[in-house]
């Protein structure tokens, strides 16, 4: 099962498709899963190989999809009720584990991302740089002839964290301009002085570009750091690049070019593990409002005695 499930994860890295690989480092017993047991889960929530039964699956699973949102690993500690807690407290998620059998389990959650795209319109020495730093610096570099962008822009998969310069020096600037802020790039910058750059702000708006296209890229492009030379200019330009993704001005990849989904979550009152409401199997009506269980045995057990969970309900 490694072997596969490492297999697969080649696959999807060739592929350019984001997952998360989740890896059992340490246990206490009693536990199922042992050290070096994995699993792999993609942006759709599904998982393949296996870190644990119901209790720790769903958990590996919810804080896998969060790691490939903001594109850090962690180290997701499920301590049993009695257990000892980990005195190390930095970079790691302490959840409980609501499994009655207890137990203790660490799991290393790696989100592995595909490259984000850096899309460079034009020519120049300006351009020339931004392909090697962007490159150097771990982008999936194109580059792009002002006059062909539309038709290279289709067979591209622009998403929130792909950057967009354009440097087409006056000659093509409006028409490449109004293609690509019709893209969801997460970065649109323009390589132009402030006079230039106003002037097309004008032409574009005159030729009914909407207002929040317009507000949505960068003139002049680049951070203020003083750069004279085209080589200083594209430093800041990825300075600014960077700058952007990291900010959280842009968001992490999931899928190509999807937003992230809206996650609902409950607790179940009974163990009190998180459940997505989207995706939970057992479900109960009581004092006029859902409630959600992680498994058939907490449902029979809340509707046994309801009352006697209705302060964790609370």
């Amino acid at each position: 099962m490694p072997e596969d499930l490492l297999t697969l994860a080649a696959d999807l890295r060739r592929q350019g498709e984001p997952f998360a690989l989740a890896t059992v480092v340490r246990c206490e017993r009693p536990t199922s899963a042992k050290p070096g047991a994995k699993a792999l889960i993609r942006p759709d929530g599904s998982v393949a190989g296996w870190v644990g039964g119901a209790c720790a699956e769903p958990v590996v699973a919810r804080e896998a999809l969060a790691s490939l949102r903001d594109g850090r690993p962690r180290l997701v500690v499920l301590v049993g009720e009695g257990g000892p807690d980990p005195a190390r407290t930095e970079g790691i998620v302490h959840l409980p584990m609501t499994c009655h059998s207890g137990g203790t389990l660490e799991i290393y959650v790696e989100p592995f991302l595909p490259k984000a795209l850096l899309v460079l319109v034009g020519h120049g020495p300006v351009i020339e740089t931004l392909a090697t730093l962007g490159e150097s610096t771990g982008y999936a570099v194109s580059v792009l002839p002002g006059d062909a962008v539309a038709g290279a822009l289709r067979g591209l998969q622009l998403g929130p964290d792909s950057s967009v310069v354009v440097a087409t020096h006056g000659e093509l600037d409006e028409g490449a301009l109004a293609q690509v802020l019709a893209t969801p790039a997460g970065y649109i910058s323009l390589v132009a002085s402030r006079k230039r750059a106003a002037s097309i702000v004008e032409t574009l708006r005159a030729r009914g570009v909407p207002r929040e296209h317009l507000d949505r890229f960068k003139a002049p492009a680049g951070l203020d750091i003083g750069a004279v030379t085209p080589e200083e200019i594209a430093v800041s330009i990825l300075a600014e690049i960077i700058h952007a993704r990291h900010s959280g001005k842009t968001e992490h990849v999931e899928t190509a070019g999807l937003e992230p989904p809206t996650i609902v979550e409950a607790k179940d009152p009974v163990c009190g593990m998180t459940v997505e409401v989207a995706t939970a199997r057992q479900q109960s009506d009581w004092a006029g409002r859902s409630v959600y269980f992680c498994c058939l045995r907490c449902k029979e057990a809340f509707e046994r005695d309801p009352t006697r969970y209705a302060a964790a309900l609370a």
